[in-house]
């Protein structure tokens, strides 16, 4: 029956290269692991691609952070069938409806799968009428220590301030007849104590939280009918590698194996002793099951859908981005904006020389976290529906939170947590961003960066993030509310704190917080009364009490009744938002005045002053100056917020076009890593702002589509709603709201 199905893939797939959202395929092998496609589930990521006759796979897992907090791949797998592929019907493809990848010439299929509720992949090799043999080769760079290039360092967290011979740490390697077992193991001492220690904050050292010590990570391939073979070397693009080989022990139609992996803080025993155990728990055939069902849920939860006559790849590749997100669905750690689980080697993104290192490079590090950056992976879940996707990246902050409050304790003497904008996976400044040459006295909690001074509100994104997926899909989020209150309470004690030691009073002539020194994101520096900081502290604090009063909580209404007086006001200028009341100078190319449109909702279609919102689009000089579509710009989002449809399509297509690679969702590298994620997460917000928006009450369909985009769409909005609708030939049929709400057809209510 297997072979039946798999056969009817093949079948469909002839027929276009592109059937939503069923097959993605190719029907060429690749040149290198650039031209690999993402195959992966549960928090398993795999680069798979076809070169010179084998499969290759690069296996990536979350959370796996080294010693120097990067965040290392586990290896690569190479799979060598003794009946070579025919080319003439080869084909590579990526199976979204089902979650897995397969390569195939129609006589012989190898399929790769990952176990959504498991750390698990499958690797499955079959043939028609004939019998072949199989070797499973694992290869590893990391056999011996490696001392980092300067360049080298920016993919651990020490980045351009790394120690004189920083070393990434070897992995052990343990052979045996039918399993190889590929662990990396951090010991007692790690990054995290050098940047306690350079913070000052030793004499709290063990009250923090700190997930890297003795972190132990990898996998152990396994497979009942393979043996040992051989250990070999060899090179692949700038690397040395050693390779351990098993061979089927005889021929059969049929040949799989497994890697069963595991994380976690303790010894390698004590990993041996997890491996077994899930490997114990794995039946195939159940697994198989319940993970086809799993990625066929996702698929129903929503969707965008192409109806004839829109650009393809539009559509397309938000489908594939969205199968990207969905590979980290069971993650205690979200995926990262610089690549995901799914980057390459680094000399196919960057060809100069000193980008010649191994698979594990990424730029701007893998345990330290770019807030700006992760929260556009993260904010398109919600009307997709992708609650549970959505958990891991609350769950980062949620963890870290309560460092973040002995940080304001130590060194300000008051409650909040001060959550910084490059925050490390245990809630510290990232270390070279922290300040390496720092003036004598200057305050050990500030950074010394002319780009994250003062930059402390994107947590307050994460928050309402949290209050949002109650909003829409009845989350239980009161293991949220200390952290959301905490991060309130910074802004309010701290901005209080610095007017004190300014002067005698706390608070301006209005009583209103006065937030200087305070910062646009990284642009807007030395500013007074920072627009996006304001927008932030009102739209959650009004989001908090809202859900306060719902739930009848008398003790957070009475501290955010006062709390919200004392927020100051926008600042309007000239018919524009203005990025703060004033400001010292520019840093970066944010254009933070246009926060209170997205991710704030202050203006927009069907709200108050929306000429204001659009006046500062379309003529504010510096948001002209900085509009773009690379990397993790928002101009596209802005615009179809704004209802503005002809800007938000132009926008969007060159947002959502096929990026450099061989797989069109692969974009980058940007301003950060390929394949870039916030690149894709931003694109995939304007997608969704084009065809839904809500204000109040009333929904919002297609308030910034084309009229001449045929398309139809399943999205989620707030109060358990889903919204289906259809746009053929410039008319909307098939409107379906569950339960049933007001709409309004295009941008204006009428």
């Amino acid at each position: 029956m297997k072979r039946v199905l798999i056969l009817c893939f093949f079948i469909l797939s002839l027929s276009s290269a592109w059937s939503q959202p069923e097959v993605y395929e190719w029907r060429t092998p690749s040149r290198n692991s650039s031209e690999s496609m993402p195959c992966g589930g549960g928090d398993v990521g795999m680069n798979v691609w076809v070169e010179q006759g084998d499969v290759l796979f690069y296996l990536s897992r979350s959370g796996c952070f080294d010693e120097n907090n990067t965040l290392l791949k586990l290896g690569r797998f190479r799979i060598h069938t003794s009946k070579p592929l025919n080319m003439q019907s080869f084909r590579q493809q990526l199976v979204l409806h089902d979650g897995y990848c397969q390569v195939t010439d129609g006589q012989q299929w190898i399929q790769i799968w990952a176990d959504v509720y498991k750390p698990v992949v499958h690797v499955e090799v079959s043939i028609e009428k004939e019998k072949c043999d199989v070797e499973v080769s694992y290869e590893s760079w990391r056999t011996h220590d490696h001392e980092l290039t300067s360049r080298e360092r920016f993919q651990s967290s020490y980045k351009f301030a790394a120690p004189k011979g920083l070393t990434t740490r070897r992995d052990t390697i343990m052979v045996g007849e039918d399993a190889i077992d590929f662990v990396h193991h951090n010991g007692d001492v790690t990054i995290f104590d050098a940047t306690v220690h350079q913070q000052q904050m030793d004499a709290v050292k063990d009250k923090l939280y700190n997930p890297l010590k003795n972190l132990t990570f990898g996998g152990r391939l396994h497979g009942d009918q393979f043996r040992f073979k051989e250990h070999t070397s060899g090179h692949y693009a700038s690397h040395d590698y050693e390779a351990w080989t098993y061979c089927s022990k005889r021929a059969a139609q049929r040949h799989a194996f497994t890697v069963v992996m595991a994380t976690l803080q303790g010894s390698i025993a004590d990993w041996q002793q997890v491996v077994t155990a899930t490997s114990r728990q794995i039946q195939t055939k159940r697994d198989l099951s319940l993970s086809r069902e799993w990625w066929h849920a996702f698929w129903q939860r929503s969707y965008v859908r192409n109806e004839g006559n829109v650009n393809n790849a539009i559509i397309r590749n938000y489908t594939l981005f969205r199968y990207m997100l969905g590979c980290n669905s069971h993650s205690a750690w979200p995926t990262k904006f610089n690549g995901g689980l799914f980057t390459f080697d680094p000399e196919y993104v960057d060809e100069k020389p000193e980008y010649s290192l191994s698979p594990d490079y990424r730029n701007w590090g893998g345990g330290v976290h770019t807030a700006q950056n992760q929260r556009l992976v993260y904010w398109p879940m919600l009307k997709n529906g992708d609650y549970d996707l959505l958990k891991a990246q609350l769950d980062f902050y949620l963890r870290i939170y309560q460092n973040a409050e002995e940080r304001s304790r130590l060194y300000w003497g008051h409650e909040g947590a001060c959550l910084t904008e490059q925050i490390e996976n245990y809630g510290l400044p990232c270390y070279p961003e922290y300040g390496t040459k720092r003036p004598a006295g200057f305050d050990p909690g500030m950074e010394r960066n002319a780009w994250l001074e003062y930059e402390w509100d994107t947590c307050l994104e994460f928050c309402m993030m949290a209050l949002e997926a109650q909003r829409y899909g009845g989350m239980d989020i009161s293991v949220y509310l200390p952290m959301i209150r905490s991060c309130l309470r910074f802004f309010d004690e701290h901005y209080q704190y610095l007017a004190n030691m300014r002067g005698a009073k706390r608070l301006d002539g209005n009583g209103k917080l006065v937030l200087y020194p305070s910062s646009g994101g990284e642009t807007f520096k030395g500013a007074y009364n920072s627009t996006s900081t304001i927008a932030a502290l009102r739209t959650v604090a009004e989001a908090l009490m809202g859900y306060a009063k719902e739930n009848n909580d008398t003790s957070l209404t009475s501290y955010l009744l006062p709390f919200t007086s004392r927020i100051p006001d926008i600042t309007v200028r000239d018919g524009m938002i203005q990025p703060a009341l004033h400001y010292e100078r520019v840093q970066n190319t944010e254009s933070t005045q246009l926060y209170p449109v997205f991710p704030w909702r202050m203006y927009g279609v069907g709200r108050p002053d929306l000429d204001i919102a659009r006046n500062t689009y379309q003529n504010d000089s510096l948001a002209l100056k900085f509009r773009s579509h690379v990397g993790w710009k928002q101009d596209a989002i802005w615009a179809a917020c704004l209802g503005l449809t002809d800007e938000a399509a132009r926008l969007v297509q060159l947002k959502l076009s096929d990026g450099p690679y061989r797989f069109p969702a692969f974009w980058g590298p940007g301003f950060d890593w390929s394949p870039d994620h916030n690149w894709g997460g931003s694109g995939m917000i304007a997608v969704q702002e084009m065809l839904v928006q809500e204000v109040g009450d009333t929904l919002y369909l297609f308030p910034a589509w084309p009229h001449e985009w045929d398309v139809s769409f399943r999205l989620h909005a707030s109060g358990g709603t889903i919204v289906e609708a259809t746009q053929k030939d410039g008319k909307v049929t098939n409107v379906k709201i569950t339960p049933q709400r007001p709409y309004v057809i295009g941008a204006e209510k009428r």
